[in-house]
């Protein structure tokens, strides 16, 4: 791959990072046990190999990011050349302590060469350059590529959310101190 550049997203950059195939195919999942007793809830992930692969859609609506990077704290493009090839959307919320990563996307053809972990440093350069203690990624439970990448830089498991997003899925959140 050639030289990576990560830069702010410019307007110009909006329609090719919507017509990314923003879907994943995975072979586990994270599943979610609940067991409920008076006075006590247990939840208990695992993660369980599925008989065969299936495709997860992106849990957000991609052609909505026109109207949304606008909404966001920040949203960083990485490029080769002058190709977009992925992105990262960054949301500040509460205290101003926290900053959550709403979306990461990279194209098909550059998944698994590491500009994934690049836009996930970038994001953390700008979150603590701004002060923030804390960054947090949500993801669907079953994205295990994600999970795997949050895993491998660093984020450890900090919560979940049942029926998260509009299709249903539980959401699973990694979170990160900063220094």
């Amino acid at each position: 791959m050639s030289e990576l550049q990560i830069r702010p997203t410019i307007a110009g950059d909006l329609s090719r990072l919507m017509g990314f195939d923003h879907s994943i195919s995975s072979e586990s999942v994270w599943q979610l046990e609940l067991r409920r007793e008076i006075g006590q809830t247990t939840a208990a992930f695992r993660e369980v190999r599925l008989p065969r692969s299936i495709a997860v859609a992106y849990p957000h609506n991609p052609f909505a990011l026109a109207d949304d990077w606008t909404r966001k704290s920040m949203m960083y493009t990485a490029l080769v050349g002058q190709e977009p090839i992925g992105y990262i959307g960054l949301l500040e919320r509460g205290t101003g302590s926290v900053v959550y990563v709403t979306d990461l996307a990279v194209n098909m053809a550059h998944r698994r060469q590491g500009v994934g972990n690049a836009l996930l440093g970038a994001a953390q350069d700008w979150a603590a350059g701004r002060s923030h203690r804390r960054i947090i990624i949500e993801m669907p439970s079953k994205n295990l590529a994600a999970i795997r990448l949050a895993q491998i830089s660093g984020y450890e498991f900090c919560g979940y959310n049942d029926q998260y997003y509009l299709n249903q899925d539980v959401a699973l959140f990694f979170g990160k101190t900063l220094k």
